[in-house]
């Protein structure tokens, strides 16, 4: 690892850049290699990983590891997975579910962090918050428009970009009524995480 890696690691770790306005203080949680093949572009912490440190380490992560056919310990390998929230530490409870991430934290670090990745193939964008920083241009008006056009990111992207929902528990019912995500877009993404992790 670089110098400016492990540096820029070190500099996340002691961020306070949002302290004031973390009901639950700050805990940067994140997996990353500069080595790593696959970004796995997420919103923010929750509780549960706060609490634990350990990324998508809940109901959303099971659901997640499932999506990608994969088992945890594949998934942990940060040699293949870059495990990247939009804000790395927990914003807090909102009305309805987590607030979202912060902004401050995409703004201060993530390009930063991206131009550290260079073997990047494939960026899995998971959520409204990371299809809006990685798509500006592209993405459409809804989150359901945006994964129900994947197969234009698929082929139009470099790295590979392919948009899916959140895999929370909250989405159940946006997943009863779109069948079409894990009949169609599933086994496209399982396909590729394969053919990239099998190289």
């Amino acid at each position: 690892m670089s110098e400016i890696f492990i540096q820029l690691l070190n500099d996340i770790r002691q961020c306070t850049l949002c302290q004031e306005f973390l009901p639950l203080g700050i805990n940067p949680v994140l997996q990353i290699s500069p080595t790593a093949k696959i970004i796995i572009a997420g919103q923010a912490p929750g509780i549960k990983v706060h609490q634990s440190g350990v990324p998508f380490d809940d109901k959303s992560g099971e659901r997640l590891r499932q999506w990608l056919d994969i088992d945890k310990a594949t998934f942990y390998d940060k040699n293949i997975f870059a495990i990247l929230p939009m804000a790395f530490c927990y914003p807090g409870k909102g009305k309805s579910g987590d607030l979202p991430p912060r902004s401050e934290c995409a703004e201060k670090w993530r390009v930063r962090l991206l131009q550290q990745l260079p073997d990047i193939e494939l960026i899995i964008t998971i959520g409204t918050y990371a299809q809006n920083w990685h798509l500006p241009d592209k993405k459409e008006k809804t989150l359901t428009e945006t994964v129900k056009n994947w197969q234009y990111f698929y082929n139009e992207t470099t790295p590979t970009i392919i948009p899916i929902p959140h895999p929370s528990p909250r989405n159940n019912i946006w997943l009863k009524k779109n069948t079409w995500f894990e009949q169609d877009v599933v086994p496209t993404l399982q396909a590729h995480v394969h053919k990239i992790i099998n190289k």
